[in-house]
């Protein structure tokens, strides 16, 4: 049976790391501090946002959320994230996706601060992790790296294969994975619309899935012994859960646990290491801020 990679023990890790460097900023009389927009009230964004202030407040963050109505117009919004560039208590923003069509996602991604940029996905802050100057990391992709490395993992000599191409997870990924000084020989980037997908999945050492389509992995697409590391969050219902719906991921744990090297669970895997490397953000963000405070 395969080794299940608990992510929640490796983030608790990280966020005993995380408190002390919060200590040691306050020592120098800066406090981080992250500012949230919330538009609307989508039970699952409400779900994440919650996540992000409990896992500030474990490790000493400042945390403070803006919540928007849904009809709220784009020209606030991006008022809204200009006041909070411009507050020096926040050294990280972010604005909680999805938003409202009527909203531009790449005009409210843009008007982020760089230097504030915790989610990582302004095009100057993707622009210079696909160069190999990165400043801030996209949180997934370095929750999957922080993951298989604290728990023993090494990329040297392996065919990494990413399976999904988004610019969350699939692409920032497949950057970090070929900047200088990754060991990976190859790395693979495909979808669900890959022209026999199964051929190239099971070429994979470690397989990542981020595609957003419950139990789509199935066995006969993994190698024996691969590592799979499952980014899919997707509900599903069931009248026995608690709340109506349980949490499934991108591939079929159950028929693929008992041949693979290592998995992580969902949930329990990825999702708390992205809320973990969001703290982390917060705090180099504000570490940056203190630096450049003494010249």
């Amino acid at each position: 049976m395969a080794r299940i990679i608990d992510g929640n023990k490796i983030a608790e890790e990280i966020y005993a790391e995380l408190e002390a460097e919060t200590i040691c900023l306050k020592g120098e009389g800066i406090v981080p501090g992250l500012g949230v927009v919330m538009v609307g009230e989508d039970p699952a964004s409400r779900v994440y946002v919650g996540r992000k202030a409990a896992a500030c407040q474990r490790v000493g963050i400042y945390e403070e959320t803006v919540h928007l109505p849904l009809d709220v117009s784009e020209e606030e919004v991006l008022q809204v994230i200009d006041k909070l560039n411009e507050d020096e208590k926040f050294h990280g923003v972010l604005v909680q996706l999805p938003l409202p069509r009527h909203i531009s996602e790449a005009k409210i991604t843009q008007q982020i601060s760089p230097e504030k940029d915790v989610d990582a996905l302004h095009p100057l802050n993707m622009g210079r992790l696909v160069c190999g100057d990165p400043y801030l990391l996209p949180c997934t992709p370095h929750g999957i790296l922080q993951l298989l490395t604290r728990s023993g993992y090494s990329f040297d000599g392996m065919h990494v294969v990413i399976c999904g191409r988004s610019n969350i997870v699939g692409k920032p990924l497949a950057a970090m994975l070929t900047q200088r000084g990754m060991e990976t020989n190859v790395v693979t980037m495909c979808d669900t619309m890959t022209r026999d997908l199964a051929s190239i999945t099971r070429q994979a050492d470690i397989l990542v899935v981020a595609v957003g389509s419950p139990g789509f992995i199935i066995a006969d697409m993994v190698k024996p012994g691969a590592i799979v590391v499952d980014v899919g969050t997707n509900r599903q219902e069931d009248p026995a859960a608690k709340n109506g719906h349980r949490l499934i991921g991108d591939v079929a744990f159950e028929a693929i646990k008992d041949m693979a090297e290592a998995i992580t669970p969902v949930p329990g895997g990825v999702g708390p290491m992205t809320v973990a490397m969001l703290s982390y953000n917060v705090i180099k963000a504000a570490r940056t801020y203190a630096n450049a405070q003494q010249y």
